[in-house]
Parts: structure tokens; sequence; C-alpha cells
């Protein structure tokens, strides 16, 4: 039986990779006792694929005290032959690592950014910083930390073994699957044996060869286009800043587009854009890539090649992110290119959305109909940044015709004139998708709140973060202003039939009449939820807000019982 296991293979033509590579850390296969026992066990939540999607929502259900297993078919972390992989992380994405107990660890070894530059040729013809921008500017976290993949994953699997409540299983591949109207089955194999289990929700987190996707017969629309590129991890003498920079047309590659960045161990990453027509094999040569590297920076420069290899943009999004039983998240809903950070960062925000739903419904705070909400909030999210990578691969390998001469004339005039400089895409920066389509928010809510600064009523600082962190889980409803005569017993009766903790915020020292109060001296938090003047705002564990209003009456009841799935409280709650 031992010998039917298969180590993990290469994917995505990366056995022509070249470089010294990166040590990832290894985890022991633990023979699972269903092998010997014959059992058939039975869980809760089953997290298939260990890797930045599936370990992010481990993590976000061991916070919550949510057990759950995750079954991860090899036993390490990063994909085999991939190295690095994704390096670019977005505020959001930090904010939500920092709830999880991680973002120290980021920030201690990763690279913080806010200045991109692009070129056009040797010219510059747009810059930005993004700490200047009301998107970013507000939040405890920085706009972007470059670091390489492997490094947030080895810290996620550190961090479930310290919360315990999530069983971790390595070297256990799932080989079948088939569900009902009671539960799902998984048939799993292991070095050691095959074994079944039962689940009652299965996360399918395996990637873009999922195989979840024909058992359950998901529909699947995909644009694969010939855009070939070669990533390149370098460490070199020559230190250029610690910028976002891009080139749309690099005189050193052929006047072809060029990405530049730092991450973690002072290593660089180039991204070069290659031929359509070019074989993976000759473009990953170490020799081809050093004289690619000695063009762009110099034949002086001292090169160590880390890692290299060939990639192949393209775009797919699953039709329905919900089947039955299983939940389809990270590349195994979607794939993008990576322009604008809008791949990985996508299945972080994927796993925090559907935690917090899972959770609520495991500790009977919320009906199972909540769980339907991921598909209409994480989908729109997927086929937004589905539309958005598009368009920059369109602008940075445009047809003929029309499209180069679009970009042609967009270029020249962003060489003399400002206006024009929006129009240059290398990658529209991601920032945290709105929900306007989702059952649990409002017309008035589906907007993130970011990890703004407050302060607690002994003038100590706190964020919203820790906010989330007091609830565990349940509703935030943030009262801004003067409370009326009637609203504290309107409010101890709302959170007695619903799972909804209530702070005052005021805006400066007048007194406050409520126990649970913080000061809001600056605004920032009144305007991270969008609230203007005295009103009220209603905040989910993921951050967002399900709605916001003026007065205390049936829409806040409306509105806490549409983000728990659940029949209208306006009842219990009078």
């Amino acid at each position: 039986m031992a010998a039917a296991y298969e180590p993990t293979a290469f994917t995505n033509s990366y056995e022509f990779t070249q470089g010294t590579g990166y040590v990832l850390p290894e985890y022991p296969f633990v023979e699972p006792a269903e092998v010997r026992s014959g059992d058939v066990s039975k869980h809760p939540i089953v997290i298939v694929g260990g890797g930045l999607a599936g370990l992010t929502l481990a993590c976000s259900l061991a916070r919550y005290g949510v057990a759950a297993v995750l079954l991860d078919e090899d036993n390490t972390v990063g994909v085999k032959g991939a190295a690095s992989r994704g390096i670019c992380y977005t505020q959001k994405s930090l904010e939500i690592f920092h709830r999880l107990g991680i973002y120290e660890r980021i920030a201690a070894k990763g690279i913080q950014w806010s200045v991109g530059r692009t070129f056009a040729g040797p010219h510059e013809v747009y810059s930005f910083d993004l700490r200047q921008q009301s998107a970013y500017n507000l939040s405890s976290q920085p706009p972007f930390i470059n670091i390489q993949q492997f490094y947030l994953e080895a810290y996620l699997v550190d961090r479930v073994r310290e919360l315990g409540q999530v069983q971790l299983r390595w070297c256990n591949r799932v080989t079948a699957f088939k569900q009902d109207d009671e539960c799902a089955t998984l048939t799993i194999a292991t070095p050691s044996g095959e074994y079944r289990m039962r689940a009652d929700y299965v996360i399918d987190a395996t990637g873009c060869h999922s195989p979840f996707r024909a058992w359950v017969g998901a529909s699947v629309t995909a644009r694969k286009g010939d855009d070939r590129w070669c990533i390149a991890d370098v460490r070199f003498t020559k230190r250029p800043p610690v910028e976002r920079h891009t080139w749309i047309e690099a005189p050193f590659n052929e006047n072809r587009a060029v990405w530049q960045h730092l991450m973690a161990d002072n290593v660089w990453r180039i991204d070069y854009q290659m031929a359509p027509n070019a074989d993976p094999e000759e473009v990953s040569r170490e020799d081809v890539v050093r004289e690619r590297l000695a063009h762009q920076f110099g034949r002086d420069c001292e090169i160590q090649i880390v890692w290299v290899g060939p990639y192949a943009y393209r775009s797919e999004c699953i039709d329905r992110m919900r089947h039955g039983r299983v939940f389809f998240m990270g590349d195994s809903a979607k794939v993008v290119s990576p322009f604008g950070a809008r791949g990985g960062n996508t299945g972080i925000a994927d796993a925090d959305n559907l935690a917090w739903k899972l959770a609520a419904v495991m500790k009977r705070r919320a009906a199972a109909a909540l769980l339907d909400s991921y598909h209409e909030e994480r989908h729109e999210a997927a086929c937004q940044n589905v539309l958005v990578t598009n368009r920059t691969t369109r602008f940075l390998r445009p047809a003929a015709g029309a499209e180069k001469r679009f970009r042609d004339a967009a270029l020249g005039l962003a060489r003399q004139y400002a206006f024009a400089r929006q129009l240059v895409n290398t990658g529209r920066m991601a920032i945290a998708n709105p929900y306007t389509r989702s059952s649990a928010c409002g017309a008035s809510g589906g907007h993130p709140v970011q990890n703004v600064s407050f302060q607690w009523a002994d003038g100590s600082k706190g964020t919203v973060n820790d906010l989330l962190q007091w609830v565990d889980g349940r509703l935030l409803l943030l009262l801004f202003g003067g409370l009326g005569r009637d609203t504290p017993p309107q409010l101890r009766a709302l959170s007695q039939a619903a799972p909804v903790c209530c702070v005052q915020v005021l805006p400066g020292d007048e007194p406050a009449n409520a126990v649970e109060h913080l000061r809001d001296p600056l605004g920032h938090l009144q305007g991270a939820c969008q609230v203007f003047g005295r009103g009220w705002a209603l905040v989910r564990p993921d951050s967002y807000v399900v709605a916001c209003g003026e007065r205390i009456d049936g829409a806040l009841v409306r509105a806490v019982a549409r983000a728990m799935g659940a029949p209208d409280l306006e009842q219990e709650a009078a």
C-alpha cells in the first residue's frame, strides 16, 4: 500500500528551474490513527491544501476556537519547485495577519515599500507613493510588504501549532470524494496506507489543478494567453532603491516589460517578459539568465542566482465557489495574473471571509444560510480581479492595431502630461474588494474598515483589530456620539437576542453614557466606517461593514439578522 503513494510532482513547468534554491522547512509525516484502525472518522471541517489560503483559513478557525483538520499532500510549505512564489502582500492581508498574530514576524523579516516608478524605455513616465493615498494612509499596517510566500506559510504553520484546535496532516493526499445530504466522504492516500474521513464541510485550497472541480462538476470560465515570463530571484552587489520599478519597454529586455522588487534576505525579484513563443527550458537556463541580468545591471555586477524559472500567465474563475458541502478558495477558485498583487492576496481574503462564517455556524450563532454569502462576496471579488488583471495584460502585451496604438499614445502623452499617467497600466495595486451583491450586507454596507487607531477610555492607543479580538467572532456595533435615554435598554435587548457587542464612540472629552466606550478624537474610526455625524456602523469579524444608520430602530435589527443569515430578530429584540 505504501508504494502507491507518489511524491508530490513539479507543476507549471517548474522542472526547468535553476539556481541555488531556498531551504524550506520539512514537517514529519505522522501515520493517521484511521490507517491502522480502519475507522472512518468524522470532522466538522476538513481543509484540503496547505498553501497560503488553506493555512490562513486553518489559523483563522483556530483563533476562533473551531476544530478542523488540514490535509496536505507534501511535507513542506511552498510549491514544489516554485521557490519563493508570491512576494507582495497588501495592507488588507497584513491586517488579517495582524489579527492572526503573525504580523510582527512578517514585518521583521519582510521589506516595506510604498513608492512605485514606471518607465518606458529609459524615461520615467509615472510614479506614486501609496502613503499619500487615502486608501492606505490610515491603517496601522503599511501599504505593502514584500516577503517570500513560503515564509508566510511557515509562520502560519507555527501559529496553528501554538493555537491548537486544527490538526495538520502532512503527506495526506485526497484521491476520491463524494457527498450527499448527510456528509462529505474523502479517501486519503498516505505513505503508510489509505483511509477515509467524513466531514460536514470541505474547503478546497489545493490550487489551480484542483481535482475537486471535476469531482463536483464545477464549471470554469478561463482565458489562456501567450504572455510568458521568466522570473529570477537574485542577489547582487548593486542595490537599486527599495521601490517597485516597472519597465513597459525595457531597452535591456528587447523592449519588453520588466518588474523589479526587493524582498527578504536581500533577494531581488526580477520578472522578464519573454517572446510569446519562448521555450521555458531555454529562458530558464542559468547562462541565459546571467546574460540578461548583466545587460540590465552591468557586467561588473556580481550575481548570485537563488532561483529562476518560467511562468505563463492565464486567468480563470470558477462559476460557483460553493458546491454543496465544498467551498473553493484561493487558486482553486480563480487564477489571475499577478499584476497589482491580486493573486495570493485574494486567497487570504477568501479565507478570512469564510472563517468567521464557519465559526459562527459551528457555534450556533448564525444560520447555515450565512455560508451562501461566501460565494456572493468572494465571486464578485474574483471577477473584479480577473477583469482588472486582464486589462493590465492587454496593456503590457497589446494586440496589433487599436490596442497597440492606444498604448503608444498613452505612453507618449504620459511623458509630457500628468492627466495621461492614469492611462498607463502596469498593474492597479490591490485594495480590499467591496461587496455590492451580498445577502449578508445592506445597501449602506459592504465596504472594508481599515485597522485605524483610536483611544481607549483610559487614553491608551487601540486599533480596530483590538476591538475585533475583543468581540471574539461576534458582530461589533459602533455607536458614534451621545446616546438617548431609551438607547441602552434597546441595546441590551439586542445583545441578548443576537451575538452583538456594543461600543460607544465619542469624538472628544464629553461624558460617556455607555460602559463600553472609546474616543476617536481624529475621527479616523468614524471615517473608516463611513459614518458622518451621529449614527451607527455594524462591523463583521472580517472588518467589513454590514450596514450603517442614523437611529436605533428596526433597520439595525434587520441588519443584524442579515449578517447572521437568520430570521428577523426585530420581535425578539422589541
